[in-house]
C-alpha cells in the first residue's frame, strides 16, 4: 500500500491551540477606524489517497506514478470505444465562458447581507457611543449629587448638635431626612443603570456584527476560490446534425412504405440497415441511372431485395433531373458452377 496526496482536494487540518484561535477570531472591533478582515481561514491540508495493490512485492513510487497515469488513459479508452459506435452525439464543441448562476446568487446574498451588518454596525456604534455618553453624565451627575446631599444632611447634623437638640430626637430626624434622600438617590441611580444596560446591550450589538461581517468577508473569499467555471456550449450543430438525422430517418421510414415488401412494414432501422448498406455499381448515362446491387449471403434476403427492386423499377422512379432510376441484382459470382456451366454449354 502507498499514500499519495491529493492536491485537488483538502480536508481541515488538526485543529491548532484553541487560545491561539480565540485570539484570531477575535477583532480589535472597538478600537477608532477599525476595518472588518476576513476571519482566518480553517487550516487545511491534502487529502490522503491510499493505494492498495494485490502485488507481492512493489515500488511505492512507481505504484503512484501508475495510478496517477490510470485516469486520463481509462478516460483515453472509454473515448475511442464510443467515437466508432456513434455515440458521441456532442457534434459541436466550441464554448465560451458564463456567469455561474448558482455561485451569482449565494454572492448576491451575501453581499447584501454584509451592506446590510456594516449599515448595522454603523448605527449601532452611533446608539453605543451616545448611550456611554448619557451614563457618564448622569452617573457623575448623581455621583455630586449624592455627595451633596451627604455633606448637606452631615451640616444639619452638626447644626443639631450644636444647637443641643436631644441625641435620640436629633438621630430620629437625621434617619427621616437619609430615608427620603435614599429614595430619591436610587431613582437617580436606576436610571444611570438603566443607560449603562443599554450602552452594554448596543456594545454587544456592535461585537456581533463585526464578527459576522469578519465571516461573511471570508465566506466570499472561499466562495470566489471553490467558484467553478461555467461554460455554454454551442450547440448549433447539434441542431443542424439533429435535424439532419431526423430528415435520414423520414426518408428511410417514407422509402420503407413505399418500395419495401409487407412484411417490412414495421421493420426498424436493424433490420432495414443491411439494404442501406449494399454495395454496388452506379452507371449513369442521358437518360437513366442504372444501380446494380451486391446480393446477400441470404437467400431470404436476396428474394426481398429482388421484390424491393422490381417495385422500385415498376414505380419508374425519376430522379430530380428527371433521370430514370432502375435497381438491380448483380449475378453472384461463382467460379466453380461458372465453369460448370460453360461446360454444359
Amino acid at each position: 500500500m502507498a499514500l499519495i496526496r491529493d492536491l485537488r482536494r483538502h480536508v481541515p487540518s488538526p485543529k491548532p491551540d484553541e487560545e491561539t484561535e480565540e485570539e484570531a477570531r477575535n477583532p480589535a472591533w472597538w478600537q477608532a477606524g477599525w476595518k472588518a478582515e476576513p476571519t482566518p481561514a480553517t487550516p487545511t491540508t491534502a487529502k490522503l489517497i491510499p493505494i492498495v495493490t494485490t502485488a507481492d512485492t512493489i515500488d511505492a513510487v512507481e505504484l503512484a506514478q501508475t495510478y496517477t497515469r490510470r485516469w486520463p488513459v481509462q478516460e483515453n479508452i472509454i473515448r475511442d470505444f464510443l467515437v466508432p459506435l456513434g455515440l458521441d452525439t456532442n457534434h459541436g464543441y466550441g464554448k465560451m465562458p458564463i456567469v455561474n448562476s448558482e455561485v451569482a446568487k449565494k454572492r448576491a446574498a451575501l453581499e447584501k447581507r454584509l451592506s446590510n451588518v456594516q449599515r448595522w454596525t454603523a448605527s449601532t456604534q452611533v446608539r453605543c457611543h451616545k448611550a456611554s455618553v448619557l451614563y457618564d453624565r448622569l452617573w457623575k451627575q448623581t455621583k455630586s449629587y449624592g455627595d451633596e446631599l451627604y455633606r448637606k444632611l452631615n451640616a444639619h447634623q452638626d447644626a443639631l448638635a450644636t444647637q443641643g437638640v436631644n441625641y435620640y430626637e436629633r438621630r430620629a430626624q437625621i434617619k427621616e431626612q437619609k430615608a427620603v434622600m435614599d429614595a430619591e438617590l436610587v431613582q437617580r441611580w436606576q436610571r444611570v443603570w438603566r443607560a449603562y444596560s443599554k450602552s452594554s446591550k448596543e456594545s454587544e450589538k456592535q461585537e456581533r456584527y463585526a464578527h459576522e461581517q469578519c465571516d461573511l468577508l471570508r465566506a466570499l473569499e472561499d466562495l470566489a476560490v471553490t467558484e467553478r467555471a461555467m461554460y455554454e456550449l454551442d450547440n448549433r450543430k447539434d441542431q443542424v446534425m439533429t435535424v439532419c438525422k431526423l430528415a435520414l430517418a423520414n426518408v428511410v421510414m417514407w422509402t420503407r412504405d413505399h418500395y419495401f415488401p409487407i412484411t417490412y412494414a414495421h421493420a426498424t432501422w436493424a433490420r432495414l440497415a443491411p439494404f442501406f448498406h449494399l454495395r454496388g455499381v452506379v452507371v449513369s448515362t442521358r437518360h437513366t441511372v442504372l444501380v446494380a446491387l451486391r446480393p446477400f449471403n441470404d437467400r431470404q434476403y436476396n428474394r426481398d431485395l429482388i421484390a424491393l427492386c422490381q417495385r422500385v423499377n415498376e414505380r419508374q422512379v425519376r430522379l430530380p433531373d428527371g433521370r430514370l432510376l432502375v435497381f438491380s441484382v448483380k449475378e453472384a459470382c461463382r467460379p466453380i458452377l461458372h465453369e460448370q456451366k460453360k461446360l454444359l454449354a
